[in-house]
């Protein structure tokens, strides 16, 4: 089996162009390939799991990644499936999330000579005359084409500005930019990325004829991808000082019994055979798929090292006798806990489990936190000095954990 083979039987494949081309381009090792990352954080988070994994498993067959991050492109915003304009960032932001960026993608990416390569689109679009780009790439693109594109849809409802329409020339741009001087030949996306990506393959057909090669594919990566990013609470982070291993652990360990072997397939390099005969294990092996989906992801983006402590915690908070020394953990001075015990709303201010009073009272109120396992029944409770010395597990929600322990 090749690698577009292995692709296609983990799920990942969606739509292509030129689809024996770029078969035999990938199963061969001849694809340049490149992927943007605008920079509307300070931390990749594991809605870009499914590029960073497609990025690595075709490295890994030979193929060259290019990582480009969008130091130009995130001075605009991509509007493709939001119903509302991005907020601007400073230069200096999009400059230090570019840096976090390229830093975490090291875990994924061999970077160097002959091998992966990190660029930025800032340094070709910040500098663009307008009269000249309009001239070059505006006079190939449709209005009435781009009206009718996916990626405006949503925001067509709301009102769409000439700021964010800019926003596929831009995108298209850069991919010609990439084929010109870096020799990429293709180019990978999610869904909602679809019509951007088909127009620059039109621009670089259009620009350098029809022999030009240069194709897309997309996957099943922002619709899934952008799903699995977020949770009640936030994105799931993978930078460990915004969101912890344990929690990291913790988030895959919780995901919905549905939704397992489907990211068991498309996320984990567990090889296909082992994740056929998963397919046939009985229901009531559910938690060990999650584990092994737990562990495998973890490890992937923190180390063994963590990933083994996350486990050990996990088996602790269910009941399976692990340490729960690498569960997070705030430490109370005892000074600060009342004689009579210290309220529930305070102690999860203390432990970040609420950013205010008021947050706290409302996920008390709806039955959404415990105490060692039982629920709290109202805003007047209070946890003793004693059970504090002894450590208590407090429960935000169903995916969220947390120790607090007397000083």
């Amino acid at each position: 089996m090749g690698i577009y083979e292995e692709l296609q039987a983990r799920g990942l494949i969606a739509q292509v162009t030129d689809e024996a081309e770029i078969r035999e381009l990938i199963n061969n090792g001849g694809a340049k390939f490149y992927i943007g990352f605008d920079p509307t954080a300070d931390s990749l988070h594991v809605g870009h799991f499914m590029a960073l994994c497609l990025m690595k498993r075709l490295q890994m067959a030979g193929n060259k990644p290019v990582v480009l991050l969008g130091g130009g492109t995130g001075m605009i915003g991509d509007p493709s499936g939001r119903t509302d304009m991005r907020k601007m960032m400073t230069p200096e932001t999009i400059q230090h999330n570019c840096d976090c960026f390229k830093k975490q993608m090291e875990r994924f990416i061999e970077f160097g000579e002959d091998k992966a390569i990190c660029v930025n689109n800032g340094d070709w679009l910040l500098d663009l005359n307008y009269i000249q780009l309009l001239r070059e790439v505006g006079v190939h693109f449709s209005v009435n084409n781009m009206l009718r594109a996916e990626c405006y849809k949503q925001r067509m409802e709301k009102g769409l500005s000439f700021f964010e329409f800019n926003y596929m020339i831009m995108q298209s741009y850069d991919f010609w930019y990439l084929h010109k001087h870096y020799g990429v030949n293709m180019q990978f996306g999610g869904n909602d990325q679809w019509s951007n990506m088909l127009a620059g393959t039109e621009l670089i057909r259009k620009k350098e004829g029809d022999d030009a090669y240069a194709m897309t594919i997309t996957l099943l990566m922002n619709s899934e991808g952008k799903k699995m990013g977020k949770t009640a609470s936030g994105a799931v982070w993978l930078d460990p000082n915004k969101t912890s291993p344990f929690e990291f652990y913790q988030y895959w360990r919780n995901i919905g019994d549905e939704d397992v072997m489907k990211c068991i397939r498309m996320l984990t390099f567990v090889p296909l055979e082992e994740i056929d005969a998963m397919e046939k294990w009985d229901d009531s092996r559910i938690n060990e798929k999650k584990d092994i989906l737990a562990y495998e992801l973890t490890a992937l983006v923190h180390g063994n090292e963590e990933a083994d402590k996350a486990k050990q915690a996990s088996l602790a908070l269910f009941g399976g006798g692990g340490d729960d020394a690498n569960m997070p953990t705030t430490e109370i001075a005892a000074a600060d806990v009342p004689e009579g015990g210290m309220p529930i709303m305070d102690l999860m201010m203390a432990c970040k489990l609420a950013p205010t009073r008021s947050e706290a009272r409302r996920l008390v109120q709806q039955g959404g936190v415990t105490v060692d396992g039982e629920v709290v029944p109202s805003i007047d409770y209070a946890v003793s000095k004693d059970a504090l010395a002894n450590g208590v597990k407090i429960r935000k929600g169903k995916k969220v954990y947390h120790k607090a322990v007397l000083a």
